[in-house]
């Protein structure tokens, strides 16, 4: 039988978008990225930076899927955790000289700290100068003291956080026309550059004060929270069901998980925040569950790591990879 056979079928995927996007997200396929700082700095909110670097550039040659940035303007005592300290877009374009093949996220811009048109500018140059590595995580956020500090309202972050996606989407397209509260353009203005694919891709953290149905309809995918299995497979069947209702292709799903990898493999798993220490044992199996629950994408957060931080990525990289990973190491 030759190979134009019909039974020989192409494998499912998503609708292509980018670069990143298409190796990072593969239907029923899990992957897995590292969330940045690359620092175990515990319950001290800021992280050391100093090998952040040479760090991300291991992370690329090992074969991880992404890297992880977070947009945190402010080091908030209330919320612990100061980021990466640089900001994100800064970052993004660093970040995508130093490395060539790994994935380069932001989880997530808090749209209504920042005028879409910037973040529309600033999201598709780090698109273009990585060679279509970017992934755009958008969020409404959720730490209210930011809010006077660049002096913008709390309470109605949804309803901008929309009409921010609506204004960055329509970046897209050349000489776009559009006008909501953010601005109007008449079409005789344009924005450059344009994205690498047809347009940024928008993964939508949470709720980010919006109904489910609107997420599902107007991200190109969806990033949640660990919860337990069961709960998460209630979720994502919910969100993937409100698609199918839609009439909309399946888009994928990731979750966080902040891991503190064990020496002995076989150690048993014990919950930290927002997830859980163990050995490698235990971490492949829940991989294989989220995996089996139609989770596509997994950022693995070091920060209360208790062995070193190229130690456990080269376990992770020896012991969970080669089960989990779109990509393969580089010499």
């Amino acid at each position: 039988m030759d190979a134009t056979s019909s039974d020989i079928s192409e494998p499912p995927r998503f609708a292509p978008l980018n670069r990143a996007y298409n190796a990072v997200f593969q239907p029923d396929r899990l992957s897995i990225g590292l969330v940045v700082p690359l620092d175990a700095h515990g319950r001290d909110p800021v992280a050391d930076m100093s090998r952040h670097v040479e760090r991300a550039q291991l992370a690329d040659t090992m074969g991880f899927s992404a890297l992880w940035l977070r947009d945190v303007p402010f080091n908030v005592p209330s919320f612990g955790d100061a980021g990466q300290g640089f900001d994100p877009f800064v970052y993004l374009g660093a970040l995508s000289m130093a490395t060539s093949d790994i994935a380069l996220g932001v989880a997530s811009v808090v749209l209504p700290l920042r005028h879409p048109a910037h973040v529309a500018k600033a999201a598709a140059s780090a698109d273009v100068l990585s060679d279509g590595r970017l992934l755009l995580g958008v969020a409404s956020g959720d730490r209210p003291e930011e809010y006077p500090a660049l002096n913008m309202t709390f309470p109605d972050r949804g309803e901008r956080f929309r009409d921010s996606v609506d204004y960055i989407r329509a970046m897209g397209a050349p000489y776009p026309t559009f006008d909501n509260r953010h601005g109007a353009v008449a079409g005789t203005i344009d924005m450059l550059p344009k994205p690498t694919g047809d347009r940024l891709p928008l993964l939508i953290t949470g709720g980010s004060q919006q109904s489910p149905d609107w997420v599902a309809r107007n991200g190109d995918g969806w990033m949640t929270y660990p919860r337990d299995t069961a709960s998460q497979g209630r979720v994502v069947s919910d969100y993937r069901g409100r698609i199918a209702e839609a009439g909309l292709p399946d888009k994928p799903v990731m979750q966080s998980l902040y891991v503190n990898l064990l020496d002995d493999p076989d150690a048993p798993a014990r919950p930290i925040h927002l997830g859980f220490q163990s050995g490698s044992g235990f971490l492949r199996r829940y991989l294989t569950d989220l995996r089996a629950l139609g989770i596509n994408h997994v950022a693995i957060n070091l920060r209360f790591n208790s062995a070193g931080i190229e130690t456990t990525m080269k376990r992770l990289a020896d012991d969970i990879l080669p089960d989990f990973s779109n990509r393969k190491a580089t010499s």
